[in-house]
């Protein structure tokens, strides 16, 4: 049996997607997450699944940031972005940081069963305008390969911080003491190159989502 995993803050969209994947893929086990927090247990409950749909736009993602931790602490889940954001050069960030997929929110169910099949039988799949579009920068490149070096622990507390939670706020949510996040934040500094929380916020920023990549309305 296939095991899918479907990661998005909306509703209704998870419940399109889970209806077009059943009536295509009929021994398929679907499970769901709705923000970031819940998507990493989600995973740790899941090891082997097959198959993770992604929104980068759901709760606690930060840009790109989100598909670099995922990809560095899971290296064996195949990754598909299911995303309103259509812009080529979107498309080309997101392969370059290690997503197996990009599947506009858009595209007719007979494309997304085509899309997941490929992914499934190892392949790579993007729509044909992403391809021809520009890599990511140097800069971006080495911001991720320094996060991909965080624990899963350290990223959610550089995601916090990103957010403008304070040490505090973040020891609260995590239920962990003050001392214990300080300790966090010298690490995360140390692994970032970064000197301070504000330029370790900026180095993260590298990640994040273009003014520019706007997205588009979801007619799937």
């Amino acid at each position: 049996m296939t095991e899918l995993l479907i990661a998005d803050d909306h509703p209704l969209f998870r419940e399109a997607l889970r209806g077009v994947v059943a009536s295509l893929f009929p021994n398929t086990a679907i499970y769901e997450a709705d923000r970031i927090s819940n998507l990493y247990p989600l995973v740790d409950d899941h090891p082997d699944a097959d198959l993770l749909l992604l929104d980068l736009d759901i709760p606690g993602a930060i840009g790109f940031s989100a598909l670099v931790h995922l990809r560095a602490t899971y290296p064996s889940l195949p990754i598909i972005l299911v995303t309103a954001h259509e812009e080529a050069r979107f498309m080309r960030r997101a392969m370059d940081h290690g997503a197996m997929g990009f599947i506009p929110k858009s595209i007719d169910s007979h494309t997304l069963g085509i899309a997941l099949q490929v992914v499934l039988d190892g392949g790579t799949w993007l729509p044909e305008q992403g391809s021809s579009a520009p890599g990511i920068s140097t800069d971006e490149r080495e911001v991720a390969a320094k996060l991909r070096e965080l624990t899963p622990q350290q990223f959610r507390v550089l995601q916090m911080l990103s957010t403008g939670q304070l040490n505090k706020q973040i020891a609260y949510e995590l239920n962990v003491s003050e001392a214990t996040i300080k300790a966090h934040m010298t690490a995360i500094l140390r692994k970032l190159g970064a000197s301070n929380r504000t330029q370790a916020v900026l180095m993260a920023s590298h990640l994040g989502l273009n003014q520019d990549e706007s997205p588009a309305t979801n007619t799937f």
